[in-house]
């Protein structure tokens, strides 16, 4: 980070030095004593009352007297009910209640806290929801006790809303108990220094605790000092940094407590808690409630010097991150058993007090005003009689733009605007029949800190000034005069009325402002607030209303969090996760999942865990095998000679993999199957075995066996085989012979892998020598994906555990039924709920409660879903949104109330397939049902539940048509896999091109007859006849410069023969004859050019006719010289059957040589394939069914020999 942006970062917290004390939290009695019955009546406040009777101190929960209850002049939300209860206070919980025998009650309101009374502090439920619930009637008295309880000395309650039909009224009630603190106050320039007699080290759980409070943003909290001056800790304001000094080095370590770029609000004149914790090896460092944990280095430390609020120390030999004091409360600093500040006051040997330390915390006043949404705006008519306007203020704020402040040139024409734009401060003065001026100053003033700002306008004059810093300060001048009276507006404009002129063409402003000084006069902001000074709506006076939505971060997976007034953005660039918090992983979980989506094989990024914390990993995915692989390779997977280091006995080989130890467990565990090569190669090696391996979960442990043995068996696979060299042991190198001889195999126990390290002995004995080799670990089968259960009851369900998704709530599965309406998942808790069904065969329905009312997202369909297909269901919600996703239609997305409940509490058990209720249920499957990245084991559940069968089937009715080329979808009881059989392709889905390249001389023949003896048939011609009578299909793929050549030949004894050639024209011709007494027919393609070296594809597809082979002979003994591929003459694939499997039906004379030559992406891997189809013009042409022939294949593959089949007459 550079010095800039430390210099921007708000108060942190920088820790350097390892040593820090105990403080434990000692427990407390019950704290729910009323605190208000007793109260005298000089300790209520209120805006304003009704009458004397409906004064604030009548404001007691049962109390009568008076009107029973105060209630404002008028029922607005200006108004406010103060409490002083006489000193800081431990409060829990408050309670209302409406004013006595009226229909004067609350609905709700807001809570106030502050402990001078000024600078007030909105408390929030969960970090969020502002709003507590009030009452439905004048007598109930409704309690609310709070999530997290507050030191507080005033509490002030703002309504919110009231009964329509009646006006404000309330009764209040606070609970809590007595609060004690001891408390030192630092000037800036004071501080404490304390030596210790005893040397005190950090044991296995040491706290230092403590509160701080300031109107500053940097400064030394504290200091400790180790033994011989040799190590140090710091805490200071202004930096994110861990640094440790020992023996004069440092180590530093990035502790982000919070989004470095967020973390601003410390300087807020409010109560801050610090706690640094050391347990065994690591320290966590806690600020509020963000918690960051770092490895804790192996140093002693033991503290002889503890210093507050600055670096106090004798040449110390280190370098110094701040020299700036700490100006502020400390409360309650605990190091270990001792209460520091105590034992200051104690006037104490070992404590020296630098300058003027106080043991009460000084409150500087600073009145705030919060501008909360687009209304908002404060109206300041001024008089200037020096000739100038001199405006200043500060500003905090999220918004990269917004008004600051505008103001007319009466006698000009001309109008003022001091705005925020893209984060930068602009001047813009607009007037009639002139140029308009800007000026621009400062940069990311968007980022939550205090900015000053000072503007100077005179007749010749004019400067803005951003945090007095004079590089930024621009300069012009202006022929403007000034008014004697000039209305400002700040923050947005009103609504025009009453003859105010106010335009605002930018956002308004929405933050916070303070010291706002009018010609050097402080405006008093209170005075604003009783109506006494100007104007103003929407605005919040005496507190600064920002909320730190990125503290802490709701950003996952290291999602970077920024925010605005309202809401908080998450950028999940290069996170490998997506959505509104990072949350949802943009990966498959295993290669099993990329294949089922049509890809082939190659590099993936798959996340075991999905939205868990296991990072994704780039694997290897082979899906060329029936089997879907993942293949995880590792820093040595050849065959590696043993080259002994001298002086050692032993050999240690230490593999290092791709995946990091836990996705590596990960994949292993979710996988059906595992396996992993390793071989030893030895000569000369004696035995009782002298080496071993390390596998397993890391970091490993010594396996006895080697692969292809049992584990513990202390034995190779020729052991158990009773084949080794040497019967008299059970490995062949431990024979000692003078030969080269292998322990080889495969390791197939997931518990003993993956190979870790190899530990290889006996490798110094003159004459031994070996080599090893271990393979990359290779793994096949998803558990997760194709686990699935089957409801065929409609009050069966299946039961598992209270789904804990309090912030993030992820849930994937796949369904298929036949049924239009059921509940997929239901679980409940005291009032929220969570719940996915479909309720119409187009509409799937995701509904939920957090509290604040019950929610729904929709998604209608185009195609209905009750098909009896698998489909996709993806839903989400967290603390920013809902969002749904039914296969790949447009998601539905609904947002969560900026100022609500934010955590999903659920306590019952989670019903999958049906409810507690037994009504609704879901008749058919689901499959691979996860829960925030775990799948829940539905066939395990299943086995043991009524009216719900574990497992599946019928996935080729969704999955079928991945299988490509005329491959044939074949059922699996967990999946499916193409049969590529009668495919020109082949692959896992028949899409991988089977393709060759050809010279003049090479030529293929295909007897049909021999492959029909081959298969016991004794009597083809019955079957080759139906084959005729329905037709051809031919296709074949080629790319050649070649014209004439020929490509394909099919003839028969009888001479009637189809021929595909490629004329001189470059063009494509069909000749063909199927009847003795009819001429030859020939159609011509009207594409030419074909002759250009391009892959082209063609289709032909014959409904019975004659064909003829006269005036083709010429061309076809040129033979073909180029590429071909896939090519298909109905069942038979004659060019796969030459490469892929050489048989006594397949002739193949001169060079065939097999090539990706027949991709269409080898050349330009953007490239689309040509495809001519030349069905529709042949179809009608061939109307009679075939005669007795003989079948020949030539062409493409220069075909020049017959290729006969003997059929009879059909």
């Amino acid at each position: 980070m550079s010095q800039r942006s430390k210099g921007r970062a708000g108060i942190r917290v920088l820790i350097a030095s390892l040593l820090l004390g105990v403080c434990g939290t000692r427990a407390e009695e019950v704290c729910e004593n009323p605190l208000v019955y007793n109260l005298p009546s000089s300790s209520f406040r209120c805006s304003s009352q009704l009458s004397s009777s409906h004064g604030p101190v009548y404001a007691k929960v049962n109390r009568r007297e008076g009107a029973g209850g105060w209630s404002p002049l008028v029922s607005d939300r200006y108004q406010w009910l103060e409490v002083d209860l006489g000193k800081r206070t431990h409060i829990t919980a408050v309670a209302t209640q409406g004013r006595y025998g009226s229909s004067d009650w609350l609905t709700s309101y807001l809570l106030m806290f502050s402990d001078t009374g000024h600078n007030w502090r909105q408390h929030r439920q969960e970090d969020s929801l502002g709003a507590f619930p009030g009452n439905s009637n004048a007598d109930t008295v409704v309690q609310y006790k709070l999530e997290q309880p507050v030191i507080a000395r005033y509490l002030r309650l703002v309504p919110l809303d009231w009964n329509p039909t009646g006006r404000i009224g309330v009764r209040l009630e606070i609970y809590g108990c007595q609060y004690t603190s001891d408390v030192a106050n630092f000037d800036g320039s004071s501080s404490l220094v304390y030596r210790l007699n005893t040397r005190t080290s950090l044991t296995e759980a040491d706290v230092i605790s403590l509160k701080f409070k300031t109107l500053k943003n940097s400064g030394t909290l504290f200091h400790a000092v180790g033994s011989r001056d040799h190590n140090h800790l710091e805490i200071h304001a202004n930096h994110n940094v861990c640094n440790i000094y020992n023996n004069a080095k440092m180590i530093s370590h990035i502790i982000d407590i919070v989004d470095y770029k967020n973390a601003f609000l410390l300087d807020d004149q409010h109560w801050h808690h610090v706690k640094l914790e050391k347990l065994r090896a690591h320290l966590n460092l806690t600020v509020d409630k963000n918690t960051h944990s770092m490895f804790f280095f192996n140093v002693s430390l033991f503290v002889t010097q503890l210093s507050l609020a600055a670096v106090r120390g004798h040449g110390l030999q280190k370098p110094i991150l701040s020299n700036r004091n700490f100006h502020g409360c400390l409360e309650n600093l605990l190091y270990g058993d001792l209460n520091l500040i105590t034992l200051a006051q104690q006037n104490t040997l070992q404590v020296s007090l630098v300058g003027n330390v106080t043991f009460t915390c000084a409150e500087p006043l600073s009145v705030s005003v919060t501008f909360t949404d687009s209304h908002s705006f404060l109206h300041l008519p001024t008089l200037w009689s020096s000739g100038m306007v001199s405006v200043a203020l500060q500003f905090r704020t999220w918004n990269r733009a917004g008004l600051l402040l505008t103001f007319e040139l009466p006698q000009t024409d001309g109008t003022v605007f001091l705005f925020l734009s893209e984060a930068r401060l602009r001047l813009l003065i607009s007037q009639d029949g002139r140029a308009p001026l800007e000026l621009s100053t400062g940069s990311g003033l968007n980022d939550g800190q205090w900015h000053a700002v000072e503007l100077l306008f005179t007749e010749d004059h004019l400067s803005i000034t951003v945090d007095k810093d004079e590089g930024a300060t621009a300069h012009t001048s202006t022929t403007s005069t000034t008014s004697s009276e000039i209305q400002l507006f700040f923050g947005g404009c009103p609504r025009q009325r009453n003859g105010e002129t106010c335009r605002n063409p930018f956002q308004a402003f929405q933050g916070c402002m303070r010291h706002l000084t009018l010609d050097d006069g402080v405006v008093d902001l209170i005075k604003v607030q009783q109506r006494m000074l100007g104007n103003y709506s929407h605005l919040q006076i005496d507190t600064c209303g920002i909320v730190d939505r990125c503290s802490p971060s709701h950003c996952e997976h290291g999602g970077r969090c920024t925010q605005s007034w309202n809401t908080f953005y998450c950028n999940c660039t290069n996170s490998g996760y997506r959505g509104a918090t990072c949350h949802s992983s943009s990966y498959e979980q295993s290669c099993e999942g990329y294949k089922h989506k049509g890809n082939t094989s190659g590099h993936y990024y798959i996340d075991v865990d999905r939205s868990g914390p296991i990072k994704p990993q780039l694997v290897y995915c082979n899906m060329t095998e029936e089997q879907t692989w993942v293949v995880i390779q590792h820093n040595n997977t050849e065959l590696t000679s043993v080259r002994p280091s001298p002086g050692k006995s032993q050999h240690v080989v230490d593999l290092d993999y791709s995946s990091e130890d836990e996705p590596l467990a990960a994949i292993i565990s979710q996988s059906e199957y595992c396996e992993q090569e390793l071989s030893y190669h030895c000569r000369k090696s004696q035995g009782p075995p002298f080496s071993w391996w390390v596998g397993g979960p890391s970091p490993g442990q010594g396996q006895t066996f080697w692969a292809g043995a049992q584990p513990g068996s202390q034995q190779c696979v020729c052991g158990l085989q009773d084949n080794c060299v040497d019967p008299s042991h059970f490995c062949n190198c431990d024979a000692d012979y003078d030969l080269w001889t292998n322990d080889s195999g495969l390791i197939t126990h997931k518990e003993t892998l993956p190979v870790r390290s190899l530990v290889l002995g006996d490798v110094q004995r003159p004459g031994s020598e070996a080599a090893y080799k271990v393979g990359p670990l290779r793994c096949h089968g998803d558990r997760n994906l194709w686990n699935a259960a089957f409801f065929d009851k409609a009050t069966s369900y299946l039961h598992f555990p209270t789904f804990h998704g309090e912030l993030n709530a992820e849930i994937n599965f796949l369904f298929k039924t036949t049924s239009s309406s059921g509940v997929f998942l239901e679980n409940l808790g005291i009032k929220d709920f969570i719940r996915i069904e479909l309720s119409s065969s187009f509409e799937v329905v995701f509904s939920f409660d957090v509290g604040n009312g019950p929610l729904e997202v929709r998604i209608h369909t185009s195609v209905p879903l009750d098909d009896n297909q698998w489909h996709s269901v993806s839903a989400e919600r967290n603390v920013k949104e809902a969002s749904l996703r039914v296969d790949d239609f447009p998601v539905a997305i609904r947002k969560a109330p900026s100022d609500g409940l934010i955590h999903l509490q659920l306590n019952s058990q989670l019903f999958i397939g049906g409810t507690a209720s037994r009504q609704k249920g879901f008749l058919g499957c689901i499959r691979s049902l996860q829960l925030n990245g775990v799948t829940l084991d539905l066939e395990e559940r299943a086995r043991i539940t009524p009216g719900v069968r574990p497992g599946c089937p019928g996935h080729c009715s969704s999955y079928g048509s991945l299988c490509q080329n005329q491959g044939h979808c074949v059922e699996k009881a967990k999946g499916f896999s193409c049969d590529c059989g009668h495919s020109a392709f082949t692959g896992a889905f028949c899409h991988q091109e089977v393709s060759a390249v050809l010279t003049s001389t090479t030529s293929i023949t295909y007897n049909l007859k021999d492959i029909h003896v081959l298969h016991g048939k004794t009597s083809p011609s019955s079957i080759y006849s139906d084959i005729m009578l329905r037709g051809d299909n031919i296709s074949l793929s080629f790319k050649s410069r070649q014209s004439p050549a020929p490509l394909l030949h099919v003839n028969s004894l009888f001479r009637q023969y189809l021929a595909l050639l490629i004329n001189k024209h470059g063009g494509l011709e069909v000749w063909y004859k199927l009847h003795s007494d009819r001429d030859v027919e020939v159609l011509k393609s009207r594409v030419t050019n074909l002759a250009d070296g391009q892959l082209h594809t063609v289709a032909v597809r014959r409904h019975a006719d004659s064909l003829s082979m006269q005036g083709i002979v010429e061309v076809f003994s040129r033979g073909f010289s180029g590429c071909l591929s896939g090519i298909r003459f109905n069942s038979i694939t004659p060019l796969k059957a030459a490469l892929l499997k050489p048989e006594g039906t397949v002739v193949v004379t001169g060079p065939l040589v097999q090539s990706n030559c027949g991709s269409s992406s080898l050349d330009n891997p953007f490239a689309a394939e040509t495809t001519h189809s030349l069905s529709g013009i042949t179809r009608g042409l061939l109307s009679h069914p075939p005669r007795l022939f003989l079948v020949s294949c030539h062409g493409s593959l220069a075909y020049r020999k017959h290729l006969m089949y003997k059929l009879k007459k059909g």
